[in-house]
Formats: C-alpha cells, structure tokens, sequence
C-alpha cells in the first residue's frame, strides 16, 4: 500500500508534466493557451453568477419559511409505513438542490445518531446515491446558455427519486431498520 500512496501523490503532478510536455513537442503555445482557457472559464463563472444566486435565495426562502418542516411533518406518517425515518427527508429533499446543505445535514445526522447507526448508513448511502441536480442544472445549462431544461430536469429528478428508494432498500436490506 505504501506504493499507492506514492502514486497517489505523484499523479498530479506527473500528469500536469505530461500534459505541457506533450503540448510543447506538439509546438502549441501552452502559456497562451492557458491564459486563454483561464480568461474563459473566469468569462463563464461570471456569467453563472445570478443562476447561483437565484439558486441560493430559493433554498434560503425554502428553510427559513418554514416550508421543509411542514413538509417532513406532512410526510412522516406516510414514510413510516415503509420503515423510513423522518429525519431523512430534509436530506433526500436538500440533496437535488445543493451539495454543501446536503453534506451539512448529513453531518448533522451522523452526529446525533452516529455513522454507525440505521439513520446514519442511510445519510451516507443517500449521499453517494443521488446528485446534486438543480446545481448541475443551473451552473452548466446556464453555463453554455440553455434555457429549456424541463426534460433534463425530470429525468435528473427521476434519478434522484430511483437513487433514494435504491439507498432505502439496500440499507434496510444489508443493515435493518
């Protein structure tokens, strides 16, 4: 194991090395090219910008209204039919929409009933499971400047649902309820 982490700390930057050599024996001006490609890509983040924002603002509205919890207390009689934990739902509602929310309520879970725990494997798995869809919609459809995004939008959504009832059965499976 110890060569792999040798290789995991020289992979980096052997690559980098290749790459501009690579570059130079191919003659392109590798300099240039990487003032340019950094001119766009700052170009293209300015550009998201107010995506990100109107993004940020509605999730705020969301939590802060009030609005989650509502929904979770609605929803909790419904899911314990199926052995699913109400303190769950926050996170398989905030995973589509932002990464970071999502990592923080999963922290927040596995404090209070530890990584080992039902609720704490579920947080996890549900993590890995599902993608932070209205994020990658609105930061690269709004990237290139698509505007219709209502197909994309449902089978990321579609994804997401399959990925949470996926992290629900396997879990209960290998772990229990």
């Amino acid at each position: 194991m110890e060569w792999l982490t040798a290789l995991s700390v020289w992979m980096i930057p052997v690559l980098i090395g290749a790459v501009i050599l690579i570059a130079t024996l191919r003659r392109v001006p590798t300099y240039e090219t990487f003032v340019s490609g950094a001119k766009e890509g700052f170009g293209m983040s300015v550009s998201i910008i107010p995506y990100l924002v109107g993004m940020l603002v509605a999730i705020y509205v969301f939590r802060a209204s009030g609005a989650m919890e509502a929904l979770v207390s609605a929803m909790a009689p419904f899911l314990s039919w199926f052995g699913v934990p109400a303190d769950i739902v926050p996170l398989a509602l905030l995973r589509p929409i932002s990464g970071t929310g999502a990592l923080g309520l999963m922290t927040d879970l596995t404090a209070v009933h530890g990584p080992d725990s039902y609720i704490g494997r579920l947080a996890a798995t549900l993590q890995g499971s599902t993608d932070t869809t209205f994020y990658i919609l609105t930061v690269y459809f709004g990237a290139v400047g698509i505007k219709k995004m209502g197909d994309a939008l449902k089978v990321g959504l579609l994804a997401d649902l399959v990925g949470i009832i996926a992290a629900i059965f396997i879990v209960s499976l290998i772990f229990g309820s």
